[in-house]
């Protein structure tokens, strides 16, 4: 579904009720009621799926991270530190409902909604290698996204548990995770040669044929 205003505000009250109703129908009503909006129209923009709840969250997510770090000066930046940022600053727009994060989660880990997971990570690092200036189109551009999609994986499992003061050990780790895959090259010719066994349909996924 395309964004909208009345239905990111819906959204946003929805997250007050997903710790307790989880991603369900009845939070998304308890939400629409809450932003003043007849929950008949807000059941006609997101239907009754919670996939196109946790799909239209995570792109929301994208949107306002990608906002807030564009009033930053990325050009003072170097490339790793962009990326430091971005993923940062979507984790601290997550913060104030941390626990409906790690619900939506649970759920895209779920055999049958992983390829979603797939597809709203695949777009979240797009995302962030698009702000931190990357313009490959080679081999690169698979690594990059792959290798950043395994950090920001590992980097969320840690800060759903993370219980220090503005998750000050949740960005030690993420320096440290992100230190390890810069000063390891083999990383890449190993993904490289895997990935001459990658299918076609596969890369098309990733809308590079």
């Amino acid at each position: 579904m395309e964004p909208s205003p009345i239905a990111d505000k819906i959204m946003e009250f929805t997250l007050r009720h997903i710790p307790f109703d989880g991603w369900t129908v009845e939070a998304l009503k308890r939400g629409a009621v809450d932003a003043d909006v007849n929950p008949h129209e807000a059941f006609e923009l997101f239907g009754n799926d919670p996939l196109t709840l946790i799909e239209y969250y995570s792109h929301m997510l994208d949107r306002q991270m990608r906002d807030k770090v564009l009033q930053l000066d990325l050009n003072t930046m170097k490339i790793r530190d962009k990326v430091l940022t971005c993923l940062m600053t979507r984790l601290e727009i997550m913060a104030p409902y941390r626990e409906a994060a790690q619900k939506a989660a649970v759920i895209l880990s779920m055999p049958l909604n992983v390829p979603l997971g797939t597809k709203l990570m695949y777009k979240t690092v797009d995302t962030i290698w698009v702000l931190a200036g990357d313009t490959s189109t080679d081999f690169n551009f698979y690594t990059k996204r792959a290798t950043l999609s395994a950090v920001y994986a590992s980097t969320l499992l840690y800060w759903f548990r993370d219980m220090s003061s503005e998750f000050t050990n949740t960005r030690a780790f993420l320096n440290r995770r992100l230190d390890n895959v810069m000063t390891i090259p083999k990383i890449k010719s190993q993904i490289k040669d895997a990935f001459k066994f990658v299918s076609k349909p596969l890369r098309s996924f990733f809308g590079k044929e």
